[in-house]
């Protein structure tokens, strides 16, 4: 029995002694979190759902990030050489870890800023409208601050977002899209493919390598915002020749609210002498402090850089890149996988009879580790999520109106949890009159 799972003087019934039965047998990584508490009740910490938007705290990351401040207090300006993990080449430690993550060369990836300050770093690089060609396309249900970023571009380069922002919806009656109907919108007009990886509000997972070929054999450059991918799914950015990806660090990477996000710079880029915005890390290492008025780029991602990496914000996220590292993708993705069926079974028992319906795509391949529940009934998603954390301990993620995320993350869910969360969901909605 995990640790910290229930109080001992509960009794239980045989669907939750199975649950803990299969967290014995599949136990997971939960030891190296800290998981939110639970003031009173049968459990002593929360059921946690919400990895999708914010991940749990590896217990390792206050101990290494209070090291990388003591270094400042210790070493003074020559900690940029002398702190146990010296400053200056701090950035450089995260390249190869989050390269294995993300399928691609330590060369064509560079952790730096935040997401969406990445997209549009990337997008002076990628997005070159013409006369001719000049379309964004995105999905209907992108995650806002893409949908804002992709119309303030377009904006800037003189055109109406209106006219040139295509946003893909599902069939009628389907809450997902088909890969047939993003290739069919691809057309001769279409200057960027932009699409979520994993779709922030259905958990979707679309189909990466079809899509990018397909956009790039109608002329296009293909992107990708990952920020629901990297960490959730495998990934092979490089071997599916992507021509350029985004991702944060603060979801399924663990690494602390607004933390320091990823790039992703097809080789193929690296030496194309792109446009992009520079700035003193934008230039090559070696004669970085000759002071030169002019960059002198690396044929890297690097070149994408432009200020010099924050180091008490790049320490949590190398902590948790060796936590990858050690359990890697693969692995977990197969928990995942077993996880998020687990939730799946034991949704399908209580849905038919209330206004609950999971729209995230029945096929395992075509998800993450998600699943997205419609609420009907007059029901409100954010009323429901508040009904779960107070009465029943169980955190999960509202998007209103009418949309409830779970989130089993394979490194510290349990199929106890997910136990829990039907269970709750049971008591709080009723079943159709």
């Amino acid at each position: 029995m995990s640790q910290g799972r229930m109080r001992p003087d509960r009794a239980m019934d045989p669907v939750e002694a199975a649950a803990v039965a299969l967290d014995e047998a599949d136990p997971g990584w939960r030891e190296l979190f800290d998981v939110p508490p639970v003031e009173a009740g049968p459990y002593p910490e929360v059921a946690y759902f919400a990895g999708n938007s914010l991940g749990l705290r590896p217990k390792a990351t206050r101990v290494e990030l209070l090291e990388d401040l003591d270094s400042w207090g210790r070493w003074g300006v020559e900690g940029h050489l002398d702190a146990k993990r010296p400053w200056l080449p701090y950035h450089a430690s995260l390249t190869a870890a989050a390269a294995r993550l993300v399928g691609a060369l330590p060369s064509e990836t560079v952790v730096m800023n935040s997401l969406t300050i990445n997209l549009h770093l990337l997008m002076v690089s990628f997005y070159r409208p013409t006369a001719e060609r000049f379309k964004i396309v995105i999905e209907d249900s992108a995650f806002p601050s893409d949908s804002y970023a992709v119309r303030s571009q377009v904006s800037f380069h003189g055109y109406s977002p209106d006219a040139a922002v295509v946003r893909l919806r599902p069939r009628t009656g389907e809450e997902v899209l088909r890969t047939e109907d993003v290739v069919a919108a691809l057309g001769p007009d279409v200057a960027l493919v932009l699409l979520g990886g994993v779709n922030y509000l259905t958990g979707e997972l679309m189909d990466l390598p079809a899509i990018t070929a397909a956009g790039q054999a109608a002329g296009a450059v293909v992107g990708w915002d990952l920020a629901h991918a990297a960490g959730n799914v495998p990934l092979a950015l490089h071997d599916w020749d992507v021509d350029f990806a985004a991702w944060c660090s603060y979801k399924y990477l663990n690494s602390g609210p607004g933390a320091l996000a990823g790039v992703f710079v097809h080789e193929r880029h690296l030496s194309a002498g792109l446009p992009r915005f520079e700035g003193w890390w934008s230039t090559e290492e070696a004669s970085r402090f000759e002071m030169a008025p002019e960059s002198r780029p690396p044929a890297s991602a690097e070149a994408w850089q432009v200020s010099n990496p924050p180091i008490f914000s790049m320490s949590p996220v190398r902590t948790s890149l060796e936590i990858f590292d050690q359990v890697g993708i693969a692995v977990l993705r197969e928990r995942s996988l077993r996880l998020t069926a687990y939730l799946e079974k034991l949704l399908a028992e209580i849905t038919p009879t209330r206004p609950l319906r999971v729209i995230t795509p029945a096929d395992p391949a075509r998800r993450g580790a998600q699943l997205s529940l419609r609420i009907g009934g007059g029901l409100r998603a954010g009323e429901l999520a508040r009904t779960l954390r107070f009465e029943h301990g169980v955190i999960a993620d509202a998007r209103e109106p009418d949309v409830l995320r779970l989130a089993p993350v394979p490194l510290y869910s349990l199929y106890h949890d997910c136990w829990r969360a039907v269970r709750a969901l049971a008591e709080a909605v009723p079943e159709n009159a």
